[in-house]
């Protein structure tokens, strides 16, 4: 079953839902209409199924305990989303505790949300088009979901499905759509589980959290086999997901929060976590049953494709099971920092576990956690196994322990034993030795490489392999990146004196194995340890690395690991780097470009001292490497952060060490981790490591692993030549030499008339509703886009190959033609990332263009106008042009432009232009009509467009009054019956009445709508309208005011935040003046009489001029949708002091880009500096003005002490008031009253003004066309555009001064609760409701 538009597709939905038994509602669920089941729109939990269910399945719970369950599952205390959607996981698995009565004593108990052991007990429910109104932060937006899943009345899915057969309409248009949704609907989202995106030939899911490399295709229904490729994906996915027992148990055990505080990430478990676990945990209850051999088997998850999360995952799903009866677990690693890599990940699942994970200190600290009767998540490397003589004494002979063996190949080995020469005791391994301390213990392995089919040890203690997933699956899904191989060692000019030659069976020797390993062994490596340490051969090194390193960056941002033999290499590696780029050092942890990350002590050489951390310097190194914004780049290491640890915006690996097998592939996968546009990683080799290379890679291919671990990097090279050779067919016949030999104005000059063949190559459009073509079927125009994307990715693969040198300048010139081409078809907007894609934000050569801001007049070749493009002399400059083709599509966009803003809101303008311009646009590139007479009957529209946007100042028609006018006009003959003159006069009176009759949610409510259709068509019979033109424009009219979204709020007009004010009446002069809060500082420091008051108004000017600045910047963050702003707020909401209020300040302004032009903005950087720190006036103020502000809170401060800090207060407040002084050009205004309602929907009000030091406020009349909130401040910029200030300052009457006094909240507190404010000039304090 297929579809082909966005309805079909939902509907098709709908029936594979229906399939696995859900009650399917294809209706709108509209409140207020028979069978619904919510009082309002703003209401998404359907309580009344809520309720059902619960007394269902908690039938021993009392009424009363389940209504106060209710009450908490609705309840949403936290400030942010995610906070929210965290704490309601934790109820929907754990369920809700609350006390009841019975028997009249007060009991506990734990009502469930959903029964995980009985699912058919529950009630599963799809919805169409679920409508809601975002009632959390008072906006009143309206949102409408493709489809919701609902279990028990809880909205725990949502699908956001895109039209099949529309090109541009792909599932990261769904993505796109999603994360909207979760701003404007964060109460909707609270509850949400997963999320879903489709096109009908992707389908995706992800958690409320995923980034775009998370959001991952779901493969397999049954987790049997994977789907076929005929298969439907999204069918695949939902029968695969939201199968009823999956998906409960997917909510229940493959979910879990990582991080804390603002960085909170939702992890979902993909398909391959979510089957092997599954399978995993069946195999262990027969292996630990009674006939079971206590060999669970191994899971084989290839590196970076989430092999830890698969371990939490199998984890968290033993502790509940039934048949384990509480199980220990025994997490075992044979190294101490993957010890604590995989202990922290745990210790942030601690909540799926059920229990606080155990890290085992010592060896006697082991002991004591196995002696345990039952449960226990413990933490040990092997060798806390070592005994203390032959054996190791049983800690525990329980059945149900259970060993998860990380990297399970590494340590099971030893069985057998072997005889101490010197001493004639028999030593054994310490597998053998921990079978000794757990005799009954069950035992899976989990690794990332494949197990040898000869490796019998490890097949004897951990049975035979669970699950593959292999590399070519990962890379298939995108849960990991291909990784490319380059060798540079021919490269290097070194005499053979200082070439390493490696012996094939060279063993390394680790630094764990350092000290006990075998003489002859050590000799070997030392030998080789020399050549390749040797100076020059290192400086020789150095030099390759750091010109190969750079031109990576020019390629592709990113970070790079360097594997070095030896920590003396790594030392001295780096010493002959910082030679070649000294400002790449830097002593300080916190900073520098390259570091050096190995163990250490006291007594190592002077050379490695310089290296040697602390562990909390070396967990902030990797918290800095694993930032991709910070300015470290380059790391060295011997052993360290070889396995376990993941950077994913790395994407280098230069390996100067001798390794092979397990290690080699777990050191190469460092670099195969998704990370935004990475194409894939790379691995520079400078020892001569291909022949363990090839041998890993036919031990991975013997043991069953497809896909090649590494590709040669001339297959990088391949397919760039590949991609430029297509390339250049396309501009066959079309000479581009002057590119690369001309003037940079020739350069530019050659670009137009390159953009104009590209433009000839595009055929007629598919037919509407046709399937999308596929890659081969697009025509030339679109495969030239698609080309130069595949290009650039292979060139950042590829770079620096000295192939990438040769063609970097060709590869420019065809990403400046496509830059063009996107910004030509992007109808006005800022082209998009994924438009210009990552190459075309790096681009390889600096002769054209920077980060795709490219001036669509530009790319057409002509200059930008500086009139109207609609005036007749850019008409005919346009009409001239010599690229006819380039003329077209300049005149498309540009009036497709026109349209949307010029008719934005309205109904009949907007679409019939829109429709003559698409259908003119379809006759052209059918060849219908050619450029010349294209052109024509674009200006001949633009004229048409002109006259239309002119008629209503003509009629003396309001904006909106002119829409009604078009939409009763649109017929010709009621224009002939009636004339304009009526017709006008009827518009008006339609908008009175839609505006006096309509309620909030009217375009959503059926009998609303009802009784305003019968009212309209009262009106139009009133004043003479054809009856038999009435039904049509009873429609047109509704579907108007539906279109300008009117409706009441408290009897007037909606608030729009970008309301525009116009003076008429009372102007007052206010230029350059500061807003009150800052202005009136030096007046009250004036009027003191003493030296402690002068100095204390100082400081409380200071403290209130920064607090007026980070109320300002919340408003204008909350206007802009800030989504970093909640975060910023944290702990906001409680009375703040200077110091406090200067935090927000600077940290707030951090979110302002640099070259953000708003007066706001430009005042916060003068508290931040480019790093996101604080600036030099900040710290200025945090050292000299908040101790003393601390002080003069809590003690007398002696006479000669405030003489010496007056000055230095002084010049602070200068500074910080020279730095506000962009908010001159705001002024802070209140609403007194609204003295009338005006023609068209303005308000007359009278305002005050809180500009300069004036008291009383100036009060004047102006005009307003939007309402505001009486006594709440707003800041009006000099176009008349107005920002509320809403919750923040507000302007009351102060009994103290007996006037109107301007108060600022002494916090940030959210909406619903009560903030204090305080008065400025007196010690006047008042509680009010944030709205």
């Amino acid at each position: 079953m297929s579809a082909t538009k966005e309805n079909e597709l939902e509907a098709v939905a709908l029936s594979w839902f229906a399939e696995l038994g859900y009650e399917v509602h294809d209706e709108e669920y509209a409140p207020g209409e028979l069978g619904q089941e919510r009082q309002s729109f703003e209401e998404v939990v359907l309580r009344g199924r809520l309720e059902s269910a619960l007394h269902a399945i908690n039938r021993d719970v009392p009424p009363a305990a389940i209504d106060e369950a209710i009450r908490l599952v609705l309840r949403q205390d936290h400030p942010t989303l995610i906070g929210n959607n965290q704490a309601f996981h934790r109820l929907l698995v754990d369920g809700v505790t609350v006390e009841g009565q019975v028997g009249g004593k007060a009991r506990g108990f734990q009502v469930r949300l959903i029964d995980f052991e009985d699912v058919e007990a529950n009630d599963f429910l799809v919805v169409r088009q679920f409508t809601v109104v975002d009632g959390a932060r008072g906006t009143g937006q309206v949102r409408r979901l493709d489809l919701v899943v609902f279990v028990n009345g809880l909205p725990l899915g949502v699908l956001e499905l895109k039209n099949p057969s529309d090109p541009e309409a792909d599932v990261w248009k769904a993505y796109a759509q999603i994360q909207t949704y979760k701003q404007d609907l964060p109460t909707l989202f609270a509850y949400n589980a997963v999320v879903v995106g489709s096109d009908d030939v992707e389908a995706r899911i992800g958690s409320l959290t995923a980034p775009r490399s998370r959001f991952a295709y779901w493969r397999t229904v049954d987790g049997e086999r994977l789907a076929p490729g005929s298969s439907q994906p999204l069918e695949v996915l939902i029968t695969g997901v939201f199968h009823k027992e999956r998906f409960t148990d997917l909510i229940r055990h493959f979910v879990f929060f990582e991080g804390s505080g603002s960085k909170v990430s939702k992890i979902l478990g993909g398909y391959h976590q979510f089957h092997a676990v599954r399978v995993a945990v069946e195999k262990t209850r027969t292996a630990i049953g009674e006939k079971g051999d206590r060999r669970v088997g191994v899971v084989w998850h290839t590196q970076g494709s989430g092999k830890s999360y698969s371990m939490l995952f199998y984890a968290g799903k033993l502790v509940t099971d039934s048949v384990l009866k509480n199980p220990t677990l025994v997490v075992l690693t044979d190294r101490n920092d993957l010890d604590l890599q995989l202990f922290q990940t745990f210790s942030h699942g601690e909540k799926l576990l059920h229990q606080s994970p155990i890290q085992a200190r010592d060896r006697e600290h082991l002991r004591e956690l196995l002696r345990t009767t039952s449960g226990g998540v413990y933490f040990t490397t092997i060798q806390k196994f070592a005994p203390e003589g032959e054996t190791f004494d049983a800690l525990s002979d329980r059945r149900n322990i259970v060993v998860i063996a990380d990297e399970a190949h590494r340590s099971q080995y030893g069985f057998g034993g072997r005889v101490d020469r010197k001493t004639g005791q028999k030593r054994y391994g310490f597998a053998k030795h921990l079978r000794d301390a757990l005799p009954n213990a069950s035992f899976i392995g989990f690794t990332g490489t494949p197990v040898e089919l000869e490796d019998k040890d490890t097949r004897k203690v951990f049975g035979d392999e669970i699950d593959v997933y292999d590399i070519q699956q990962a890379v298939a899904d995108g849960a990991t990146v291909p990784i490319y191989y380059e060798a540079r060692l021919a490269k290097l000019d070194l005499d053979e004196a200082y070439k390493p030659k490696i012996d094939p069976e060279f063993e390394e020797i680790t630094e764990q194995q350092e000290e006990g390993a075998k003489e002859s062994l050590k000799t070997e490596w030392t030998a080789l340890e020399r050549i390749v340490g040797h100076p020059k051969r290192l400086e020789i090194v150095a030099k390759d690395l750091v010109e190969h390193f750079e031109k990576r960056l020019d390629a592709l941002d990113g970070k790079a690991m360097v594997v070095c033999m030896s920590r003396r290499i790594c030392a001295e590696l780096y010493a002959e780097i910082r030679k070649l780029r000294p400002h790449w050092h830097d002593d300080d942890v916190e900073h520098g470009v390259m570091k050096v990350v190995m163990t250490g002590s006291a007594s190592d050489a002077e050379l490695l001292q310089p290296h040697v951390r602390s562990k909390r310097d070396q967990e902030l190194v990797a918290r800095r490497f694993k930032d991709e914004k910070d300015p470290l780049k380059l790391v060295f290491v011997r052993d360290m952060w070889l396995t376990g640890f993941d950077a994913p915006c790395m994407h280098t690996l230069y390996v100067d060490k001798p390794m092979q097998g397990h290690n080699l592939m777990q050191a190469i996968a460092r670099v195969n981790r998704v990370f935004g546009d990475k194409p894939g990683g790379l691995v520079v080799d400078y020892l001569g490591i291909l022949g363990f290379l090839k041998s890993a890679m036919a031990t991975y291919t013997k043991s069953g692993g497809r896909g090649d671990p590494t590709s040669m990097m001339e297959k990088a090279v391949e397919v760039l030549d590949e991609k430029l050779d297509l390339l250049r067919d396309l501009f066959h016949g079309f000479d581009y030499e002057r590119f690369f030999t001309g003037s940079p104005k020739e350069r530019l000059a050659l670009l137009p008339a390159a953009r104009e063949h590209v433009l000839s190559l595009r055929e007629a459009p598919p037919a509407k509703g046709a399937p999308a073509p596929n890659d081969r079927e697009k025509d030339g125009y679109d495969r030239f886009l698609l080309l130069v994307t595949e290009a650039s990715k292979a060139f950042a693969l590829a770079a620096p190959h000295a192939r990438t040198d040769e063609v970097r300048d060709e590869l420019a010139f065809f990403q400046a033609v496509k830059a063009g081409l996107v910004k030509l078809a992007t109808s006005g907007k800022k082209a998009s990332a994924d438009d210009l894609d990552h190459a075309l934000r790096q681009i390889v050569s600096n002769a054209v263009i920077s980060e795709g801001v490219i001036d669509i007049f530009a790319a057409a070749g002509i200059e930008r106008p500086d009139l109207s493009i609609l005036s007749d002399e850019f008409l005919v400059e346009v009409q001239g042009m010599k690229n006819k083709r380039l003329a077209v599509e300049l005149l498309h966009r540009l009036l497709n432009g026109e349209v949307k803003e010029r008719f934005a809101g309205s109904v009949v303008g907007q679409k019939s232009f829109a429709d003559l311009l698409e259908k003119a646009m379809v006759r052209y590139r059918n060849r219908s009509l050619d450029s010349a007479a294209m052109i024509q009957e674009l200006i001949d529209l633009a004229k048409a467009i002109r006259e239309a946007a002119a008629k209503g100042k003509e009629l003396g028609l309001s904006r909106e009054e002119f829409f009604f006018y078009e939409a009763l006009a649109e017929n010709e003959s009621a224009r002939e019956v009636m004339g304009d003159k009526i017709l006008s006069f009827l518009a008006h009176e339609l908008l009175e009445l839609v505006r006096k009759e309509a309620t909030v949610d009217w375009t959503l409510r059926k009998n609303v709508q009802a009784n305003l259709r019968a009212l309209v068509k009262r009106l139009l019979r009133k004043h003479g309208y054809p009856p038999d033109l009435e039904k049509a424009a009873v429609e047109t009219v509704l579907a108007q005011a539906k279109q300008l979204g009117i409706r009441l709020v408290d009897g007037a007009p909606e608030v729009q935040d970008d309301a525009t004010w116009t003076d008429e009446v009372g102007v007052v002069e206010v230029e350059g003046e500061l807003p009150y809060p800052i202005a009136v500082a030096d007046a009250i420091t004036s009027s003191q009489e003493s030296l402690a008051l002068v100095v204390k108004s100082r400081w409380e000017g200071i403290e209130r001029a920064i607090a007026f600045l980070v109320l300002c910047e919340i408003a204008l963050l909350r206007r802009r949708g800030s989504k970093a702003l909640t975060e910023a707020l944290e702990g906001a909401g409680k009375p703040l002091a200077l110091g406090s209020w200067l935090e927000l300040a600077w940290r707030l302004a951090a979110l302002f880009d640099r070259d953000d032009v708003h007066p706001i903005a430009r005042a916060a950087r003068a508290f931040v500096n480019e790093k996101g720190k604080p600036s030099e006036l900040a710290s200025e103020v945090q050292s000299r003005v908040v101790p003393l502000r601390n002080t003069f809170a809590h003690h007398s401060v002696p006479e000669a002490e405030l003489a010496e800090q007056e000055r230095p207060v002084r010049e602070a407040w200068e500074k910080v008031r020279a730095a506000l002084a962009p908010l001159a050009e705001l002024e802070l205004i209140s609403r007194q009253s609204i003295e009338d309602l005006e023609k068209g929907g303005a308000f007359r009000v009278r305002v005050r003004r809180h500009q300069g030091i004036k008291t009383p406020f100036a009060i004047v009349e102006t005009t307003a066309n939007a309402h505001l909130p009486k006594d709440w401040c707003a800041l009006r910029d000099r176009a008349g555009h107005v920002l509320p200030l809403e919750g923040l300052v507000v302007s009351r009457y102060a009994k103290g001064l007996s006037r109107h006094e301007v108060m600022l909240a002494r916090g940030v507190w959210p909406a619903g609760e009560k903030a204090t404010f305080a008065a400025i000039q007196s010690t006047d304090t008042e509680k009010l409701l944030v709205p």
